[in-house]
Formats: structure tokens, sequence, C-alpha cells
């Protein structure tokens, strides 16, 4: 029996522009975070947050797009679309992760010269599944579930809210949701103000207290996006785009809240920041609309290379951060680098979407989801644009 092929839907153009602003802004993080010293001292400062954006943004778009789909589409069908959604990209992640390996030699990752090619190959064939690696695979040293493109920790979570979504929260009522994120804003919560480091990150490690980390940074988000979609009634947002991207970037080059004696502070500031703000950002942008052609471009365009920069960056980022490390570089001085790993980031990231990701995933949709029929072929079309 072939997948029955589904009618698009349109997108929300100002949610597709503020991921990339977010995915934007993770890259500037993180180039940072390679000059700081510690949490306290880190230049854009709660970038780190974006991933909970992200997962919210993603609660919200899962409902939009599949919870009035189900009398359609069977939990396998759901299942294949967002691999065909999210994999490839993980697997070129993956590859680009593998390819930059060994030019990341310092003294923050010595294991990494004594490392065999096989090896390297192993982790990356694994996760290129979204398969953890255990520690015994930990071929940087760094504890990450996926050691040549950490990000993809966060990816391995989307997935697991896909599946709990899919198999059984798609079937709760409103009241029933709302109690799974009234009680995972307090588990989000009580992370904040409780964490040894002051805030919210972590997540990308097997150990007890990174999945502790992982779970609460999963849950509240995306549940509480999707019961934002399911309650909402959206009104009508003038300049919805920049008042929206200029919060976002607000809110994640905060600097650091409270001081060293007082760490809670910044950690309530984190869990405030998801529980509060962001719902409240993703309305805004929701209730809005872009009118100008340049405005629709601009969404467009940081829409389509979001998730591509997001998960194929960080290689860059561990060589930048082991340049920095080897030469001891001050951000003052290693600025002019930064700026042109930002860029070629950004190039990357847009190469990776039109010359793999695009006709991968049309390859994949003509495959795997469409019917047989003309119809089929025609939402097939139109996915693909």
């Amino acid at each position: 029996m072939q997948p029955t092929a589904l009618p698009t839907k349109p997108h929300y153009p100002i949610l597709d522009g503020l991921r990339g602003v977010a995915a934007l802004m993770v890259v500037a993080f993180h180039l940072c975070e390679a000059h700081a010293t510690s949490h306290l001292d880190q230049l854009i400062n709660h970038g780190y947050l974006a991933v909970d954006f992200f997962f919210l943004l993603s609660g919200f778009v899962v409902g939009y797009a599949y919870d009035d789909r189900w009398s359609r589409m069977t939990v396998g069908g759901f299942f294949r679309r967002r691999l065909v959604r999210l994999q490839p990209l993980v697997v070129l992640g993956m590859v680009i992760g593998a390819i930059f390996y060994y030019f990341q030699e310092s003294a923050l990752w010595p294991a990494i010269a004594q490392t065999p090619p096989w090896k390297v190959l192993l982790v990356m064939l694994i996760g290129c599944l979204t398969i953890p690696v255990p520690l015994s695979l930990d071929v940087r040293g760094w504890h990450e579930t996926f050691p040549l493109n950490g990000p993809g920790w966060s990816l391995f979570f989307e997935y697991v809210a896909n599946v709990l979504y899919a198999t059984v929260v798609r079937r709760f009522s409103n009241v029933a949701l709302g109690i799974l994120v009234v009680l995972s804003a307090g588990l989000l919560l009580h992370l904040g103000v409780t964490s040894p480091e002051g805030d919210v990150i972590g997540g990308w490690s097997l150990e007890p207290r990174q999945l502790h980390v992982g779970f609460a940074r999963m849950l509240y988000p995306f549940f509480a996006g999707l019961l934002l979609f399911r309650l909402a009634r959206l009104g009508s947002v003038s300049n919805a785009f920049g008042w929206c991207s200029l919060l976002v970037v607000v809110v994640l080059a905060m600097p650091r809240i409270g001081s060293p004696a007082h760490l809670w502070q910044n950690g309530l500031y984190d869990a405030l920041s998801i529980i509060i703000v962001f719902p409240g950002i993703i309305f805004l942008a929701a209730s809005g609309a872009v009118h100008s052609a340049w405005s629709q471009r601009l969404c467009r365009f940081l829409g389509d290379i979001s998730y591509p920069i997001y998960i194929t960056h960080y290689p860059l980022i561990y060589t930048y951060t082991a340049w920095v490390a080897t030469n001891k570089v001050p951000l003052r001085n290693g600025w002019p680098v930064a700026a042109l790993v930002f860029v070629a980031a950004v190039a990357i990231a847009y190469a990776s979407l039109k010359f793999y990701d695009e006709p991968v995933r049309a390859w994949l949709k003509r495959k795997v989801l469409a019917d047989g029929s003309e119809a089929g072929k025609k939402a097939v079309a139109a996915a693909v644009k």
C-alpha cells in the first residue's frame, strides 16, 4: 500500500524567519564561546537558549502541520515524513564532522591524534542513524553523544518528542496536554534554579544528569508549542518580524544574570525565558504577516538556511576553537577569523540546502511519500518548492 500524499499547508513566514535569526545567533554564540573562560564571561551569553526556542517552534509547527491529519495518516506515515525532513542533513552533518575531525587537534582534545580512522568512521555511521554513542566511542573526550557533530544531541531529542507526540500525546485533550505542560514547566523551573552552573546548558551526554537536562529542555517547549497552536486565537500584529527578531536577539544576547554567589538568578532567567517569553514571541510572530516582497524573501531565506546552518556549523566551531586554544587568541584579535567562519558557515549551509538537502528530500518524497496518483505527484511537487 502506497503512503497517502497529504496536501501541503502554507508556512508561517515570520516563524521561518525567526528560526533563521536564532540559528545565526547560535553560530555567533559558539564562536564567542571559544574565547570565554567560563559561563560567566561568555559574550552573547544566552545563545544556548536557541535550542529551547527551536523545540517550542517545532511543537507549534508539528501541531499545525499534523494535528488535523491523523484520520488520513498513520503513525508510520508521520515518521516517514519526519525522517525525510530531518535525516538527510543529520547524515551530512556527521560526514562534515568526520572530514573536519583531524583538523581539530589541540590540547582540548588530545585523543584526536591517537584515534584510528576506522573508529571515526564507525562513530560517523552511528551518528548518521541518530544513535547516541557510548563513552567507549567518545573520540573527542567531551562526553558528547555525537562527538563528531555536537548539535546532533538536540535532533535526538527532537525525534524523541516526535515519537511521544505521534504515539501518545496527539490523543491528549487540551486539558491533559495542559497538565503535561504545567508539570514540564515545573521540571524546567526546578532545573534552572537548582543547576550547579546556574543555567540550563546541557543534554548532550548519556550521563543521568545530562539526560535529565535534555528531557527537561525538550518536554516543556515542544509540548507548550503544541498547546499554544491548539489554544491560540491569533490576532493581527504590525511589524511582527522586526519586533520578534529583536526580542529573540535580546533574550539570547542578554549578559549573565546575577553574581557567582547567586547562580540561581541566571537559571531563573533561563527558565522564565523558555516558559513565558518564547511562547509570547511565537504568538506574536504567528499573529503577524509580511507584506513586502523583500521581507518575504528575507524570511524565506532565513527559514531555508536555519536547519542546514544549525546542523552543519559545529565542525567549523570545533576547528575554530582548536585554533583559538592552541594559539591563545583573544576575541579582539580573533574576530576577523571568527567573521570568516561565520560567513563560511552560512555559505556551507546554503550550498548544503541547494545541492544536497533539497534534491535528496525531493527524491525521498517521490520514493516513500507520494501515492501513484496525479494528485499525489502534484502534492510532492508543491512540497518540494
